[in-house]
C-alpha cells in the first residue's frame, strides 16, 4: 500500500493520522486477466487504484467491443457517474492483464470524509484528476484526426501504445485495425 500512500500524496497534503484512518476503507484485490471488475448495468460502489497491471473500460455495441479508456498503475479507475450519481454503468471495467488493484469503498470512505477534510480533499483530487483525463480524451476526438491522436498518444501516453494490443488500441482510436497499421508504416517510413 505503499505506493497507494505515494500516489495520495502526490494529489494533496495527506497525514499518517489520515491514512490510518482511510484503511477501513481499503481492500488489496487481485484480478485475472479478462476478469470483470465493473460490470455493465451494475453500480459502480468503489474506486480502484491499479498497483500492478492495467485494465480498460468499454462496451458492446452488436458484439463490437468499443474501448473507451485505459487504466494503468499508480492511476484510479471507476465509473465516475456510477460511483458518484449511483446510477448503472453503461460500460464495463476489465483486466487485461493480471491486476492488482486496491479498492476504495464508497460508503465507508463517504463516511470518513464527512468527518476529516484531508480525505474529502483526496476525493475531490481524485475526481477532479479522472474528470480532467475523461475531457481530455474527448477532446482529442473532437479535435485531431485518427494520425493526431496517435501522435498525441505517443508523446502523452507511450505506455498505453507499448502495452495495448493493435486492435484495442485501434478501437479506442476510433479506427480499424487496418487503418492503425497504415498510420503507423506511414509514419515510420517517413
Amino acid at each position: 500500500m505503499e505506493n497507494l500512500l505515494t500516489y495520495i500524496r502526490s494529489l494533496t497534503p495527506f497525514s499518517d493520522e489520515s491514512w490510518n484512518l482511510l484503511h477501513p476503507a481499503l481492500t488489496k484485490k487481485q484480478y485475472k486477466k479478462n476478469e470483470l471488475i465493473l460490470k455493465e448495468g451494475e453500480i459502480c460502489k468503489s474506486l480502484f487504484y491499479i498497483d500492478k497491471g492495467y485494465c480498460k473500460s468499454y462496451y458492446e455495441i452488436d458484439g463490437v467491443t468499443k474501448n473507451t479508456d485505459f487504466f494503468f498503475e499508480n492511476e484510479m479507475a471507476t465509473n465516475i457517474g456510477s460511483f458518484g450519481g449511483g446510477i448503472p454503468s453503461e460500460f464495463n471495467i476489465a483486466a487485461c492483464e493480471e491486476l492488482h488493484v486496491v479498492v476504495f469503498d464508497k460508503e465507508i470512505l463517504f463516511t470518513i470524509a464527512q468527518q476529516y477534510i484531508e480525505i474529502e480533499s483526496l476525493g475531490r483530487h481524485c475526481i477532479r484528476q479522472f474528470a480532467t483525463k475523461q475531457e481530455e480524451f474527448a477532446n482529442l476526438f473532437k479535435l485531431y484526426s485518427a494520425q493526431e491522436r496517435l501522435e498525441y498518444l505517443e508523446k502523452k501516453y507511450p505506455q498505453m501504445l507499448q502495452r495495448v494490443p493493435l486492435t484495442q488500441l485501434a478501437s479506442f482510436l476510433g479506427v480499424a485495425r487496418e487503418t492503425l497499421s497504415r498510420i503507423r508504416k506511414r509514419r515510420i517510413s517517413q
